[in-house]
């Protein structure tokens, strides 16, 4: 058995892949295994990748069904102690899992969270955690607001994971946030690493600057987690906070959306959700640090609008 399955959904990588592959192939830690699924990419990605000889790799061709179902299938094929996961187009540090499974193995950990690299072009910028100490979700709450949510920055427990059924939502964009937010609460012992082991790359067309109609997606995946949560009341305010602060950022994102009437439908229908789930949502916490500025312009559906219609003017 390996140590730890590193899962790699792949769609269209033939730009990264290679660096990608490396950065697995040339780890200090040789006991894995690489789960390598091509979600039925079009382009010379399957050629590079059989390129490759190593045992480890366990290389998987599908047709194209998302990085959902990708990752689940990726899951159910994987025979690690530990798992991880790894984009396509980004990449680990050299010493990146000998670091890690030192770590949970030594401390008993289920889901340990490490540091990671923002990676452009030109520069690349670490991003600190934030300060804690071994815990759970229902010791420490705030873990839902204060570490991103994305799932490629942590290592988990593989029984933590198939034991309590955890995968990712499949169809719906933004299918990562509810898995790494179930694993966070099924796990009995979370712990970080304060190096930065992860290098996540940022391209000029990433989704940070691209909208289209299907970022209504975020609202039934919202919907997942707050009735997932609902009947948890440690943990209440804080997802209060993480949904306030989920929505706020979408509807401020519709300056980036393809056809502005797709935005303005969007900008209302998510304060509508806010109206009838978080009546009182103006007086969030999360709009505690924004400055008055831009708490003015988030808290108000008109302003929203206004705010989005003019940035694209001016862009």
């Amino acid at each position: 058995m390996p140590d730890i399955s590193i899962i790699v959904p792949i769609y269209n990588a033939e730009k990264y892949i290679k660096i990608c592959l490396d950065s697995l192939i040339n780890q200090t830690k040789k006991e894995l295994e690489f789960i390598l699924i091509n979600d039925g990419s079009t382009d010379n990605t399957e050629k590079i990748i059989k390129k490759y000889k190593d045992p480890r790799i366990k290389y998987y061709k599908n047709k194209n069904q998302g990085i959902g179902k990708t990752r689940n299938f990726g899951i159910e094929k994987s025979t690690g102690k530990y798992i991880m996961f790894l984009d396509s187009d980004d990449s680990l540090e050299k010493n990146a899992c000998e670091l890690l499974f030192n770590e949970v193995l030594e401390r008993k950990i289920d889901l340990l969270v490490f540091g990671f690299s923002k990676c452009s072009n030109i520069t690349k910028t670490e991003e600190k955690l934030p300060s804690f100490s071994s815990t759970s979700l229902k010791k420490d709450p705030s873990l839902i607001t204060s570490i991103n949510l994305s799932p490629w920055n942590k290592i988990y427990k593989t029984s933590l994971i198939k034991n309590n059924n955890i995968r990712f939502i499949e169809d719906l964009k933004y299918e990562d946030v509810p898995f790494v937010i179930m694993a966070l609460d099924k796990a009995q012992n979370i712990s970080k690493l304060d190096k930065c082991l992860y290098n996540y790359v940022i391209h000029g067309n990433s989704e940070t600057t691209i909208r289209d109609e299907r970022v209504f997606d975020i609202l039934r995946i919202i919907d997942i987690i707050r009735i997932y949560f609902q009947d948890k009341d440690y943990i209440q305010e804080e997802l209060k906070k993480l949904i306030v602060r989920m929505i706020t950022n979408y509807t401020i994102q519709q300056r980036y959306q393809e056809d502005m009437k797709t935005g303005i439908k969007f900008i209302n229908e998510a304060f509508s959700y806010l109206a009838k789930y978080i009546p009182d949502y103006k007086n969030n916490k999360y709009y505690k640090d924004r400055g008055i500025a831009k708490r003015t312009i988030e808290k108000n559906r008109i302003l929203t609008i206004i705010y989005c219609q003019l940035y694209r003017l001016l862009h």
